[in-house]
């Protein structure tokens, strides 16, 4: 009876190890390394392939570099895409954006396209508490599959920016900028939602993105964890990172990821020259981890996870 007991509780905890998405991590960061973790997912970028980065906002340093991404963006043959903001800065109407995205290099390497330069469409959402659909640039029905290439830091209005910030605002126009932030209120002026809210609809907004996908099928996630400033990319005069680079983690579950991002984040022990805690504050002052909460208990993944790391 006892050998049965332990047999059953063995095959439970393999099933449920089983069940757990797969987080891979990598501690290099370069390109080599970018390629090499894209490949250990497994899912292989097919037929026309967006690569959703930030271009970061003019005299902004920390975001993705064309020079480390490039070598991803051609083993994919990738179009960096982009949408415009939703506040005043260098990349608020596609004419001041154009002019960053060429200041930072981008055009002059790869194809980029502007994905709500001429115009938006709507696609689904599940999750409909806030917002009942998602707006898009509508160059975004151009795309076969999107690797979501995000810049892991902290962010003042999301706590933290990840891959499910830049599936939501990220791939949102301008108008879909301000419906999230608003909680579904509002698509032509700023409305600053009550913060639980705005994070609800942050996560309905990935999960429409992730299922426009083929389901999720068609869609592969990156957090590349370096320069991790409390601010965002979005900030053009962000502070000084304070907390050392970690590496590049991928998955196809967005939820696992991020939230494998945030454990390596609230687990880290300072040391000199090498501290957590400015990012755990600007993270917890925006109770930037419920989103994970939300976004999976709205199915969009799970937090469990398993991390495999590649030497």
């Amino acid at each position: 009876m006892k050998k049965l007991f332990f047999t059953t509780l063995s095959l439970l905890c393999a099933t449920t190890l089983f069940a757990q998405s797969k987080v891979y991590f990598i501690e290099e960061i370069s390109p080599e390394a970018l390629v090499k973790i894209y490949k250990a997912v497994g899912r292989k970028a097919e037929g026309r392939v967006a690569v959703k980065i930030s271009t970061g906002e003019g005299g902004n340093q920390h975001y993705l570099k064309p020079t480390l991404i490039r070598n991803l963006v051609e083993e994919v043959n990738g179009t960096i895409v982009e949408c415009c903001t939703a506040y005043g800065g260098t990349r608020q109407d596609p004419k001041k954006h154009w002019q960053t995205i060429h200041e930072h290099g981008f055009d002059s390497i790869f194809a980029v396209d502007m994905m709500d330069e001429f115009g938006t469409m709507r696609i689904p959402v599940k999750d409909r508490k806030h917002i009942k659909y998602d707006i898009v640039g509508d160059h975004l029905a151009g795309y076969d599959f999107m690797i979501n290439l995000a810049h892991f830091k902290g962010h003042a209005m999301g706590g933290f920016g990840g891959v499910l910030k830049n599936a939501s605002i990220g791939v949102a126009s301008t108008t879909g900028k301000w419906y999230i932030h608003s909680a579904g209120e509002s698509s032509d002026h700023w409305i600053t939602a009550e913060q639980d809210a705005f994070l609800e609809s942050m996560a309905a907004a990935a999960q429409g993105v992730h299922e426009y996908f083929d389901h999720g099928e068609n869609i592969l996630y990156i957090d590349v964890m370096n320069n991790m400033s409390v601010d965002c990319d979005c900030d053009g005069h962000p502070a000084k990172p304070m907390l050392k680079d970690m590496g590049i983690l991928a998955s196809t579950d967005p939820v696992a990821l991020d939230q494998a991002c945030l454990d390596k984040v609230f687990n880290h022990k300072a040391s000199e020259g090498d501290d957590e805690k400015p990012l755990i504050q600007r993270i917890n002052r925006q109770h930037g981890t419920y989103i994970t909460d939300y976004a999976e208990k709205i199915g969009l993944g799970s937090k469990k996870y398993t991390l495999i790391e590649i030497k």
